[in-house]
């Protein structure tokens, strides 16, 4: 069998200034330095090439009702790398998923694990379910069990007051944190309202889903402490319906809900121009659709964030977060190709003209 080198012809958006003119494949690996042809076939791909995508919120294995089955969560995984989502950071499946990271035609997954949520506060076979004097245990189990991740339900909606409320009191949440810490874990949380953030950040959270309820104290806080924030917002467009069935009976919780959408775009850009971290994550597995990483980062660019800010919150910033490599010698090829520059349009996203995962055009 002849095996095949990959002549990459450019541009390749090494960084977001850092621009190659041409790189190859070989034995599934990147190289800028030209190799011997000698016995290797030569296939020439031509485009705007970047890092393969990064969702750094997607719940594969999951759906509306809790765990999926083998084949729905290969057709999520599979949609995600149509996208050219090419490395996801789990947020929480109820799935057992390490299968998913021994298939090599399979998008590069980082477990967090199964979320960790208040007893009868979260939705239903979602998640394990403990009281405040079991969270410290199950957070290390879930430390051990993962990939450096733990995932923490920080608020949902109380019945009791009919309004979102935080599920954990702040000295829990910092015996927590620190104990993942103690594991090599790091931590983020779902949070919605702004109650669960001041608990959080104070507790030493690394990161935060959604931060909705962001306010100018926690802004503050978040950017001083360096604390991440994946906003999701192609999630929280949804928020009118989630809050529809509540308008009758818990008045607080809609008006909440409403609220936190119609400022989101604001919510964000404020986040951004505080200096706060902010990467890309769709939230997708639940009731999402996956393969949205396209129409996040222009959500991103609606909210205040410069083109190409909001490409490296999907690509060159989240690897480096995440502790991934983009396109560098020796790695293996993770890349998408596209017909245009993607620091100007970012729109082109949702088109790639080729996808190489792990050195193989797929």
């Amino acid at each position: 069998m002849v095996a095949t080198i990959l002549h990459l012809t450019g541009p390749l958006l090494v960084g977001p200034e850092d621009v190659r003119a041409e790189a190859w494949v070989l034995d599934g690996r990147l190289t800028f330095e030209r190799p011997t042809a000698a016995g290797h076939e030569v296939a020439t791909l031509a485009g705007w090439v970047l890092p393969g995508l990064v969702d750094a919120h997607c719940h594969i294995g999951l759906g509306p009702q809790g765990a999926v089955d083998r084949a729905t969560t290969e057709r999520q995984a599979l949609d995600d790398r149509a996208a050219g989502t090419l490395l996801i950071r789990d947020a929480g499946s109820p799935a057992d998923t390490r299968w998913v990271q021994q298939r090599v035609d399979l998008p590069k997954l980082i477990r967090a694990g199964r979320h960790i949520a208040r007893t009868r506060r979260y939705l239903r076979d979602f998640a394990w379910e403990v009281e405040p004097d079991q969270l410290v245990a199950r957070v290390r189990q879930e430390a051990r069990s993962g990939d450096g991740w733990v995932k923490l339900v920080g608020d949902w909606i109380d019945r009791d007051t009919g309004d979102l409320a935080p599920c954990w009191p702040r000295e829990v949440l910092v015996e927590a944190i620190a104990a993942a810490h103690e594991e090599g874990a790091r931590t983020t949380a779902h949070c919605f309202g702004p109650d669960s953030l001041r608990d959080l950040v104070a507790a030493g959270t690394d990161c935060v889903e959604h931060g909705t309820g962001l306010e100018p104290d926690t802004i503050e806080a978040f950017a001083a402490a360096g604390v991440a924030v994946v906003p999701t917002l192609v999630n929280i467009a949804t928020f009118p319906r989630i809050a529809e069935p509540a308008r009758e009976r818990f008045p607080a919780y809609h008006r909440r809900m409403l609220d936190l959408h119609a400022r989101r775009h604001d919510t964000i850009g404020a986040a951004h121009e505080a200096g706060i971290p902010l990467y890309v994550g769709t939230d997708a597995g639940g009731s999402l659709r996956h393969g949205l990483v396209a129409q996040e980062i222009a959500e991103l660019v609606r909210a205040g964030m410069a083109p190409v800010e909001a490409v490296a919150a999907g690509t060159w910033g989240a690897r480096a977060w995440l502790g991934r490599p983009g396109l560098v010698e020796g790695e293996e090829a993770d890349l998408c190709l596209y017909d245009a520059d993607p620091r100007a349009d970012p729109a082109t996203l949702a088109a790639p003209r080729h996808i190489v995962l792990r050195g193989v055009t797929v």
